[in-house]
């Protein structure tokens, strides 16, 4: 059965309180590190991965050869230019990092950790954990770490799934043992906890409105309207008067966000964003450690579920 559905969560009642210096929203940059880890035929998979630059697939039968190239830039280039920007701009971020990306790519793991970025898990693989068996995930999870690990000196404390977990995951990752939170949700713009049997597991929840995916979907028309959508969103969670501390996510692909032009979008939004007094740019870590510290889970134990 997995996990009960919450259609309520916080409700009516949010708690009440500041992230620090007083910011009414937190805002977490997400790199989705990924490109050497998707499907490839070059890599014994039945099939390549879709997600190119153009809205056409090829024969399943065939290596496709241009949608790799696409990933390849993510990996080259675009994982560098945002590099160097968040640099430029004082900026740290999460890299939601599949462990194999890592691997083939040290000099870019070596960046992110000597910039203060943190390692968020993402798998071994860019894999889809819904297909895998218990015993099956919990080796993934467990070669992810110990990878990670090896590869950024540093063992991941976050973890997110491929688009979404199992129903055996948040299990799992508590078993593991050493992760401080998840991202395995989009439900709310508050860190909650969610029960897992005889404990609690802190979920940061991501959220896959305001990313770079819509580029490639076409629901954007070009990088102002980036700019525009996410900086909205920003200040109405900043003016919002219910007294709740908000989380923001933007999510970003090297392989879309890396390019020039989206690239310009994305420094005139996060140039904004740190203008801003009450918000608060950081790690999604430190939001994790920070949530922990200030609203502590429930006390008690939770009722056992399937």
């Amino acid at each position: 059965m997995g996990p009960r559905r919450d259609l309520v969560g916080y409700g009516r009642r949010p708690p009440q309180g500041t992230w620090p210096g007083g910011a009414r929203v937190a805002l977490n940059v997400v790199v989705n590190v990924e490109e050497g880890s998707e499907r490839s035929m070059a890599d014994g998979d039945g099939r390549g991965e879709g997600l190119g630059e153009v809205p056409r697939a090829v024969d399943p039968d065939y290596r496709d050869l241009g949608t790799e190239s696409v990933y390849e830039y993510g990996s080259r280039a675009g994982i560098f230019r945002l590099l160097r920007l968040f640099d430029r701009l004082g900026v740290r971020t999460t890299a939601f990092a599949a462990a194999m990306a890592l691997e083939r790519n040290p000099d870019a793991a070596a960046w992110l950790v000597e910039s203060g970025h943190e390692v968020c898990a993402h798998g071994y693989r860019w894999s889809e954990a819904w297909t895998m068996s218990r015993e099956e995930e919990a080796q993934a999870i467990a070669a992810a770490v110990e990878s990670i690990t090896a590869t950024c000196g540093q063992r991941p404390l976050g973890w997110y799934s491929r688009w979404m977990p199992s129903i055996h995951t948040r299990r799992l990752l508590m078993e593991e043992g050493g992760f401080l939170y998840d991202a395995d949700a989009y439900n709310d713009d508050i860190p909650y906890y969610a029960p897992v049997e005889d404990g609690w597991q802190l979920v940061v929840p991501y959220s896959m409105t305001y990313n770079d995916s819509f580029y490639h979907y076409g629901h954007l028309g070009g990088p102002s309207d980036f700019v525009d959508y996410c900086r909205r969103a920003l200040d109405y969670l900043a003016e919002e008067d219910d007294g709740a501390p908000r989380l923001m996510s933007v999510g970003l692909h090297p392989r879309l966000s890396g390019q020039a032009a989206r690239a310009s979008a994305l420094a005139e939004f996060l140039e904004h964003a740190t203008s801003r007094d009450d918000v608060w740019v950081t790690t999604r870590l430190d939001i994790a450690r920070y949530w922990r510290e200030h609203f502590p889970p429930p006390a008690g134990e939770p009722e056992a579920i399937a």
